[in-house]
């Protein structure tokens, strides 16, 4: 794995679970030295730092069958031009890097089998979500591997390439909307009067234990909120006027930047 941060760390941690069976020690690599150390005594990973030895990412990938490049979008290419003279023939490669398109890095790995995937941050606790799209030069041997490995932290959806820009979008950020749905629900109960800890009981409880239900009850989410919401009831006065500000043209247009930044990223690299 060629870098270990926010996204890369997160598939690292679900990956380190002693319940998921793959090829051990998982190689990474870090830029720094610090980042590689925290890795020291660990059995099961092996950490090359590029602030120590330059050729890092090229001596991580030597042998490997299967690579992951979780690195900056802007790096990807880059990364990719580096590694490209000591991958084996044939390897698959992950990309996890928004907006760039398999046909870039494959124009720099020729014979590599390119996979990109767009896992999100849950994936760190096994309850991860990740969208897989074969490139041109990808068998579906190489997709099913790639399938195979990220259902090791969680769900997959198998898609086109052109769809996976809105796998980010939807899944692939989608905790971050969940995160500032709770922001603006705790900072709104602190208004009303409770305590921090009081707020963040009521409503970090109330998230966690409803997307439990949504999980084990296999209704579906308009069902059960229609279980909650009695005809002329309290939480249908909240919920019309939830209804009332759009909320459907907002996730549209929040879903939509989303895309946009992707292609601008891609157009840009």
């Amino acid at each position: 794995m060629i870098g270990v941060g926010s996204m890369g760390g997160a598939i690292l941690q679900g990956l380190r679970d002693p319940a998921v069976e793959i090829p051990r020690p998982i190689t990474v690599t870090t830029s720094s030295a610090s980042s590689a150390s925290a890795f020291d005594g660990a059995d099961d990973v092996v950490a090359l730092s590029g602030e120590v030895d330059p050729d890092a990412n090229r001596v991580a990938v030597r042998g490997a069958e299967l690579v992951i490049l979780a690195v900056k979008p802007w790096m990807v290419v880059d990364v990719a031009r580096e590694i490209s003279a000591d991958l084996a023939p044939g390897a698959i490669v992950v990309s996890v890097a928004a907006g760039v398109q398999s046909e870039r890095i494959e124009a720099e790995l020729p014979g590599a089998q390119v996979v990109r995937a767009m896992p999100n941050t849950p994936s760190h606790i096994g309850c991860g979500v990740t969208g897989v799209a074969g490139g041109s030069t990808a068998s579906d041997g190489a997709v099913e591997t790639v399938r195979n490995l990220f259902e090791t932290v969680g769900d997959v959806v198998v898609v086109r390439e052109d769809q996976i820009d809105a796998v980010t979008a939807v899944s692939g950020s989608g905790p971050a909307y969940l995160f500032l749905y709770v922001e603006e629900m705790t900072a709104a109960a602190l208004r009303m009067g409770f305590t921090e800890e009081q707020a963040r009981v009521l409503v970090t409880g109330t998230v966690s234990g409803s997307a439990e239900l949504l999980a084990r009850s296999g209704e579906s989410a308009e069902q059960l909120r229609k279980n909650v919401t009695s005809p002329k009831g309290t939480t249908e006065q909240a919920v019309f006027v939830l209804q009332d500000a759009k909320w459907g043209e907002l996730f549209d247009r929040a879903l939509a930047a989303n895309v946009r930044r992707s292609e601008e990223l891609a157009a840009d690299d």
